[in-house]
């Protein structure tokens, strides 16, 4: 660590009086933001790229060996591939993997929208979509975001987003104009370095929160640190900046756990980004730590129990 991070992460833990485990850990963990693949399968994977260090084969067994340490041994999958039938793949996948208590698909809005949601959502493992928050601001796809939410809405699943924070009051509107919509906001809404937040990160933070129907998962927090690959600060202090402001804006209520597994690795290890969410939210106590680690996915996502 640098002096100058040395120095920031100092004065932010100044602002804490302690933090340290008021509760004991969560009764039951479920991780949802993970990725896996395969590119060594037929036709190989959009997503990642080769030369990338996260171009090898991902699987559940993969994730478990650094999850299961910490208790984690549950997740809801998320997408990353435009491929409609890399859908199926995954849901084949949880169909032997237990661990998978649900998944996020990938489907663009448009003409083939309905088609496709009708025949995923015939699987229960579907509990809902990721889109760019790009498509929210593109006025071309205004009416077939609209349509595609409302679709959603009606089948009873949800709407994950990901993108700069530019989308957020648009996401905001949305959940307005479609109140029985539940909607996750990705990655803490693309914050910035917790001690360089972006300028309009907050205020738009503040403008999605209102919405009771929008949830923040507090995923991708080591990968927003401005550092070598894997050296992301290791004190929980250091994250304060991001952590205290959703927790005042979300409340205890709709913050909900993801790792980004694997490409978390590009901050710092799985061990690592448990250990600063756990510290933080132990220290908010015994509920506050449970709704966050796996009941407040369950509210926003409606994942299945598997047996």
């Amino acid at each position: 660590m640098n002096r100058r991070r040395f120095l920031q992460t100092t004065a932010a833990a100044a602002l804490l009086p302690e933090i340290a485990p008021a509760a004991p850990p969560a009764t039951r963990i479920i991780d949802t933001h993970t990725h896996f693949y395969d590119p060594t399968r037929p036709g190989g994977v959009p997503w990642p790229g080769k030369g990338s260090k996260l171009y090898r084969t991902v699987l559940p067994a993969d994730w478990l060996a650094v999850a299961a340490p910490h208790g984690v041994k549950e997740t809801v999958i998320v997408e990353a591939s435009p491929l409609v039938e890399d859908n199926q793949w995954i849901l084949d996948l949880a169909a032997k993997e237990k661990s998978i208590v649900g998944f996020v698909g990938h489907l663009d809005p448009g003409a083939e929208f309905a088609a496709n949601l009708k025949r995923f959502t015939a699987n229960p493992i579907f509990r809902g979509i990721r889109w760019s928050g790009a498509f929210l601001l593109d006025e071309a796809k205004r009416d077939s975001v609209l349509a595609g939410a409302k679709l959603l809405a009606e089948h009873g699943l949800e709407l994950d987003l990901n993108g700069a924070p530019a989308y957020l009051p648009h996401a905001a509107k949305l959940a307005a104009d479609i109140p029985d919509l539940r909607v996750l906001i990705n990655h803490l809404g693309a914050s910035g370095d917790p001690q360089a937040l972006k300028p309009e990160w907050k205020d738009n933070i503040r403008a999605v929160a209102k919405q009771p129907n929008v949830f923040m998962k507090v995923s991708a927090l080591v990968e927003q640190v401005k550092c070598e690959p894997g050296q992301a600060p290791r004190d929980t202090a250091y994250y304060l900046p991001i952590l205290d402001h959703l927790w005042e804006t979300f409340g205890p209520d709709r913050l909900i756990y993801g790792s980004n597994w694997p490409v978390s690795d590009k901050g710092a290890p799985y061990a690592v980004v448990f250990k600063i969410v756990d510290e933080y939210f132990r220290a908010k106590g015994s509920e506050a730590c449970e709704k966050y680690f796996w009941k407040n996915s369950l509210t926003a996502y409606r994942w299945i129990e598997r047996k």
